[in-house]
């Protein structure tokens, strides 16, 4: 075996196992089903087209081989040997038809994803809206009760000085709003006895907790909006990239042997 024959033995090598264990990985990848689920294929997808690169490296590898056999031959080299050119041409071609078609797929789900994180968004800007209603009819329960406001001032502090609720330690954030609350309270305390600026503190902080949602929901929508927009963008074209070169490959390849057939 000279140097030439080793190298084009080992380069086949070498491309039909990083050929073979890529198509093993997208099989184990497809592992459980779950078609029905757009998230399922969206991950599955971008999986997909992330590996890409590696059966075409593959069959860049065996292709080299070849060329590599049948370099300084005056015709190519006819050996006894299973040619491995023209399943690769086929399988080159499938895979640029495969590539090519996950581009529209891949962008409906991308699409059904952001209409769903969408709703999920406006739903919970719903609850919280909700929420200040059912708070600020609390807050006004209160102002009305003297004696329950000053109890529920009290079991803030215990809480805050304790750092812990039913026997469960508090994190800062939590802490910061238990102080939050507890400082809202003390001033409608004071409030309660004129109301005049207790109306205007009420409508101050009810503005304020809206102006906080609007902003919240805002900032969800655009993140929402621009992780579809990059996902469609790097999955999509680095799919449709991969579907030329595949397809290429392939096209070419065929031709190439077809001709060398009649020839």
């Amino acid at each position: 075996m000279n140097n030439r024959t080793f190298t084009s033995l080992s380069l086949k090598l070498i491309g039909v196992v990083l050929l073979l264990s890529s198509l093993l990985d997208y099989i184990t990848l497809a592992i459980p089903l779950n078609l029905q689920s757009s998230q399922w294929q969206i991950g599955l997808i971008t999986s997909i087209v992330d590996r890409g690169i590696v059966p075409l490296v593959g069959i860049g590898l065996i292709l080299v081989g070849y060329f590599v056999e049948n370099v300084n031959d005056a015709n190519l080299h006819k050996s006894a040997e299973f040619d491995l050119r023209v399943p690769i041409y086929v399988l080159a071609t499938i895979m640029g038809l495969m590539f090519l078609l996950i581009v529209p797929l891949h962008l409906n789900n991308l699409n059904e994803a952001k209409v769903n994180a969408l709703n999920q968004i406006e739903q919970g800007a719903g609850q919280g809206a909700d929420q200040i209603q059912a708070f600020l009819s609390q807050i006004d329960q209160l102002s009305k009760n003297p004696q329950r406001l000053s109890q529920q001032i009290q079991q803030l502090n215990q809480v805050v000085e304790s750092g812990q609720v039913q026997g469960q330690s508090l994190n800062t954030q939590q802490l910061e709003q238990l102080q939050q609350q507890r400082t809202q309270l003390e001033q409608l305390q004071d409030l309660s006895q004129n109301s005049i600026e207790y109306k205007n503190r009420i409508d101050e902080l009810t503005k304020q907790l809206e102006e906080q949602l609007v902003d919240q929901r805002r900032q969800a929508e655009n993140k929402a909006k621009t992780q579809a927009l990059k996902q469609s963008l790097r999955i999509g074209l680095s799919s449709l990239m991969l579907a030329i070169v595949y397809s290429t490959v392939g096209w070419i390849g065929l031709k190439v042997m077809m001709g060398s057939k009649n020839s």
